[in-house]
């Protein structure tokens, strides 16, 4: 980059918050490792303004823009390309929350707060803000947002685009579009919020948003449950479900590959249950009513799945240190893959009847092209999503098992998805690993219905380049 730019972006944030040379390259390479960019600079703004002033000078000198939040995501869409030629964004500096109104149970907080933060300002207010990620003390509100979080609780309060009534944004020519409105009800014409959340930041940077706020549950319940099978774990998923109704905050499915993977990265011998068992699922409960009869209602539904059959064992969580440790153990999963290397990572949705076909059609299938590989398989599968990701065999080197099967194996399990009417991607949005993708699942329609957008919106198309969109159609 000129020292002409470079000073003109300096004049903007200031000196400390201009990075060039090898400052650069932490925030150019994704927290795994696996994508890795050059950028002119790092731009370190602290108000919604600035980011409007950075973002109109890139637009006057054809300088494309790489919003980055906390840097988790797992598909490349913070990070620039090789090029070198684009200035990377970082929202962290605007990370205060602006206001709480606790009778209209909203908040407004800017995009570089943690979501951990968010959630603290919700608790201090006596609320809640239940969007849960592993990665919460380091993802942010804005990159929540960009990709349409979804997380461990979407089966009670929905994915991040379900807990935001309001977005601040700072479109591709530097103006500001102030829709931080917290309305419940706004028939005002087009909803344009959904524009941005889930587009990663190629229509737009939000710098703020209007957040929903619930109460806190008074009642709590935690379970590890052992299964024989998918298609019983999922039965007990529909009673309960019937028993509990929307008490029921999050079911998660876990595997026996990645029981073990987990609890070797943990340091750990055995699994909270007592004896092993081919799946695993964590269940957690929460009400309004009290805990004593939020705690009735759990014991009376687990005691019904034990007697049909669908569960084996089940050990509830006796306080919340247990129930803590109970989720320690499905968070790190992520992690134990990422330290492990040689996953390959498949985040899929199908509708919650197709879920055991899937793991037993694709698991075979999968066996079949790349044999001892380790099934990982979990996720948030009370809501139809599948973290499905094929482990390296233990005797094999991460980077041979990529190389040799890793094309292969996305494919056959993104075809799986899509034979069974479902997505080849339900939360980790599209990034830059999965545009081409795009062109297999999506329509012609659809694409150019994107691109139509995306051009009137972005015509040099500066905003977040080669990223979720494939490569830009012929008129």
């Amino acid at each position: 980059m000129s020292n002409h730019h470079v000073n003109h972006l300096i004049s903007i944030v200031g000196p400390a918050n201009v990075l060039v040379g090898e400052d650069v390259q932490s925030f150019a390479t994704d927290y795994r490792g696996v994508f890795r960019g050059q950028a002119l600079a790092v731009v370190r703004p602290a108000s919604t303004a600035e980011v409007s002033a950075v973002v109109a000078y890139c637009n006057r000198n054809d300088i494309p823009v790489v919003p980055q939040g906390g840097n988790t995501s797992l598909l490349g869409g913070s990070v620039p390309d090789a090029s070198g030629t684009a200035v990377l964004l970082s929202l962290t500096r605007l990370n205060q929350v602006r206001s709480v109104d606790s009778l209209n149970a909203t908040m407004v907080v800017e995009a570089g707060v943690t979501l951990h933060a968010a959630r603290a300002a919700a608790e201090k207010a006596g609320a809640l803000f239940p969007l849960r990620i592993g990665s919460e003390g380091s993802c942010q509100i804005g990159g929540n947002l960009s990709t349409n979080a979804g997380g461990t609780a979407v089966l009670r309060y929905g994915n991040m685009r379900d807990l935001v009534l309001g977005l601040e944004v700072v479109l591709p020519n530097g103006e500001i579009w102030n829709g931080l409105r917290a309305l419940r009800k706004d028939n005002a014409g087009y909803d344009l919020k959904h524009l941005f959340i889930g587009a990663e930041g190629t229509l737009g940077i939000i710098t703020a948003a209007v957040l929903k706020m619930y109460p806190i549950p008074r009642a709590k319940c935690v379970a590890m449950l052992g299964s024989g099978s998918a298609d019983h774990a999922l039965e007990a998923f529909g009673l309960l479900r019937q028993r509990l109704g929307t008490d029921v905050t999050a079911f998660e499915l876990i595997s026996s590959d990645a029981m073990t993977l987990v609890l070797g990265y943990l340091g750990r011998q055995t699994s909270p249950l007592p004896t092993t068992h081919p799946w695993y699922v964590l269940v957690e409960m929460s009400s309004t009513s009290s805990q004593e009869m939020g705690e009735a209602a759990f014991y009376s539904a687990l005691g019904e799945l034990a007697d049909k059959g669908m569960i084996d064992d089940a050990v509830i969580a006796s306080n919340e240190k247990q129930a803590t440790d109970f989720w320690l153990v499905r968070e790190e999963i992520s992690d134990a893959q990422t330290r492990t290397r040689g996953s390959v990572r498949c985040d899929i949705s199908v509708p919650l009847s197709s879920i055991p076909r899937f793991i037993r059609e694709t698991s075979a299938k999968v066996m079949a092209v790349a044999p001892a590989t380790r099934m990982v398989i979990y996720g948030h599968v009370g809501d139809g999503n599948v973290h499905f990701n094929p482990l390296r065999p233990a005797d094999m080197a991460p980077e041979d098992y990529l190389t040799r099967h890793g094309e292969a194996i996305t494919k056959l399990v993104d075809d799986a998805a899509m034979a069974l009417n479902g997505s080849i991607s339900a939360e980790h949005g599209i990034g830059a690993a999965k545009c081409d993708a795009l062109l297999h699942v999506r329509s012609q329609v659809e694409l150019k219905l994107a691109w139509r957008v995306k051009r009137a919106l972005d015509p040099a198309n500066l905003m977040n380049p080669a990223k979720v969109l494939p490569l830009m159609p012929a008129d």
